[in-house]
């Protein structure tokens, strides 16, 4: 019994593992930065682009939000800054970094969701008609016999 212990409880599983294991070592390591860069940082990436080439398409007269969320009107672009109307003869300047092109309002997703629910509910309806069918049917039969 305790030399059955003694053999389970042997360390082969270190010795194994420091022969040969560098190489899978380094392929997670190399599979774990691809997953990063595919899934983090090239998004990332592509995201502030976009963020940068609509701000480069910003000019007098658009409207804008601020980063902290003040809705204006540019009223002068300048090289690093915009000066943004927020209320009438009410100007604050801002750094170009900290705006953005204030984006058009899209329909609700709770209006989308309910069209489908209606849809869905005729469907069930219609379902459950065809099941009542089908037990009178078979109520029918097992009485007919």
């Amino acid at each position: 019994m305790t030399q059955l212990l003694l053999i389970l409880l042997q360390d082969v599983p270190a010795a194994a593992a420091q022969s040969g294991s560098a190489w899978g070592t380094i392929f997670m390591m190399v599979a774990l930065f691809a997953v990063f860069y595919f899934f983090m940082i090239r998004p990332q990436r592509k995201q502030q682009q976009k963020i940068e080439e609509q701000r480069s398409q910003l000019k007098t007269g658009s409207k804008v939000v601020t980063a902290g969320g003040i809705h204006g009107v540019i009223k002068n672009v300048n090289d690093t800054t915009f000066v943004i109307e927020i209320a009438k003869d009410t100007k604050i300047t801002v750094d170009k970094t900290s705006v953005y092109p204030e984006q058009a309002e899209e329909p609700k997703k709770e209006d989308k969701k309910e069209e489908p629910k209606k849809e869905e509910k005729k469907e069930e309806k219609k379902e459950e008609k065809e099941d009542k069918k089908q037990l009178e049917q078979e109520v029918e039969y097992r009485i007919e016999k």
